[in-house]
């Protein structure tokens, strides 16, 4: 295809997707199936207009990836209920971790013994599958800063961490194949890769989030009228947290989570210390002046300073659902027909049927959520883009091309059934679901 083929191609799909908006809102499926569609019809399989080769141009797709994944990771971020507590927060970090070994584990068993593969490749094989996709999953995503409902925010705050949780297994996976280092009985990759990255991830992101959050609120407090560029705000705070956690051998999908998290509850906490503030001045004006309450009252929410989070979170939804666009199209442009066999059909159903509902029914034994959740979440485990920027990365990391070749059919197999099994399921599973919870 030429320039001109893929602006004809994208610039179609752009405005078809614009105009059916509200079509496709009452529409019994998602709008991936659409992307995915085109792709496929565009693709090898059917008019052979494009063939998108992700061995070829792992590079290219690993950046592409990487992108979309930091900005739906801060886009999630900055929606999560405030403030945090341990009862609500329990059950999503028992599901990035916990659930997320479980099933690395269970997909590597399944590759060593039932797909033939070594048990370094099992590993990574589970390592790149198991994160669910905070991209793809946009129906059972939380829909607005502070969305409270408890479905909802498990699966979107589980989404943010285990695009972070999985990198220590991805590295371990490399190393038992001889691509990274260890240490001696995995000291190196314990130490390393799983405390140190992590642990430093985690504060780099809420160190990040929340001074940007006080360097606004002071900025903004001191001239009300003062405008920022939120949008570029808010992308700067993903890239410069981004480059410091890379740049220290830190897990960067988990610092930018984090430091949107951080974002948004550090701009609550100060506009809730800076709303009483401000009806206690009231209450003191009313005391002298009792003849003219409203005219104190007026002032409260005005005087407030806008949030950055709040402003530049429609920016990031936009780019969020283009990156969602191209990059599912480009899946559809990958496919072939010789990706459908028993292998990778039978890795999608052990894993969608299997491994997840039983990693997550283990994770949440002893919590509080009710089995109808659990019997929820274990179903809607998204895969998708998360999981193809682990595989460029391993590929890029020096991955076999014959190991490559096979993940890349298993991994685009798992994510094509996944958006068609789970984007024609989720809008009448969860309306019977909300409808039973009244």
């Amino acid at each position: 295809m030429t320039n001109t083929h893929w602006f004809l191609l994208i610039g179609g799909i752009l405005l078809a997707r614009g105009l059916t908006s509200t079509i496709l809102g009452r529409s019994p499926f998602t709008s991936s199936i659409i992307y995915l569609m085109v792709g496929v019809a565009a693709g090898p399989i059917f008019l052979n207009l494009f063939h998108f080769d992700p061995f070829k141009q792992s590079a290219q797709l690993e950046l592409l990836t990487e992108i979309a994944v930091l900005i739906s990771l801060f886009s999630a971020g900055v929606k999560m209920p405030v403030p945090v507590k341990l009862s609500r927060w329990r059950p999503p970090i028992l599901l990035a971790w916990v659930s997320m070994a479980i099933t690395v584990g269970m997909v590597a068993i399944f590759a060593y013994y039932v797909l033939d593969f070594p048990i370094g490749a099992g590993v990574l094989l589970g390592a790149i599958l198991a994160p669910t996709d905070p991209v793809l999953a946009t129906d059972v995503q939380s829909r607005h800063a502070g969305d409270n409902d408890h479905f909802r925010f498990t699966l979107t705050s589980e989404a943010g961490m285990n695009d972070g949780s999985g990198f220590p297994f991805v590295m371990l996976g490399l190393g038992l194949l001889g691509l990274h280092e260890l240490g001696d009985f995995g000291t190196k990759w314990i130490l390393l890769d799983v405390l140190w990255a992590t642990s430093a991830a985690i504060g780099l992101g809420v160190f990040g989030g929340a001074a940007l959050a006080h360097l606004g609120w002071m900025l903004r407090g001191q001239d009300p009228k003062h405008e920022v560029l939120d949008d570029l705000v808010g992308l700067g705070l993903i890239a410069v947290v981004y480059g410091l956690s890379v740049s220290v051998n830190a897990w960067g999908f988990l610092t930018v989570f984090f430091a949107g998290v951080a974002l948004r509850q550090t701009e609550n906490m100060l506009t809730r210390t800076k709303r009483m503030e401000l009806k206690r001045d009231q209450a003191e004006v009313q005391e002298v002046q009792p003849q003219e309450p409203k005219i104190a009252s007026v002032s409260v929410e005005s005087d407030l300073p806008p949030k950055i989070s709040a402003e530049a979170l429609i920016f990031e939804e936009h780019l969020e659902r283009l990156s969602e666009l191209l990059l599912v199209f480009l899946i559809g442009g990958m496919l072939s027909v010789q990706f459908f066999n028993w292998q990778t059909i039978t890795l999608a159903a052990f894993l969608f049927t299997v491994a997840r509902p039983v990693s997550v029914f283990i994770s949440l034994a002893y919590t509080s959520t009710t089995w109808r959740l659990r019997w929820m979440i274990g179903w809607f485990g998204v895969r998708g883009i998360g999981s193809i920027y682990y595989l460029m990365y391993a590929i890029q990391h020096g991955l076999p091309e014959n190991i490559a070749k096979q993940m890349i059919q298993m991994t685009l197999v798992v994510i094509t059934l996944s958006i068609l099994l789970h984007g024609t399921s989720v809008k009448p599973l969860i309306s019977r679901f909300w409808s039973t919870k009244k």
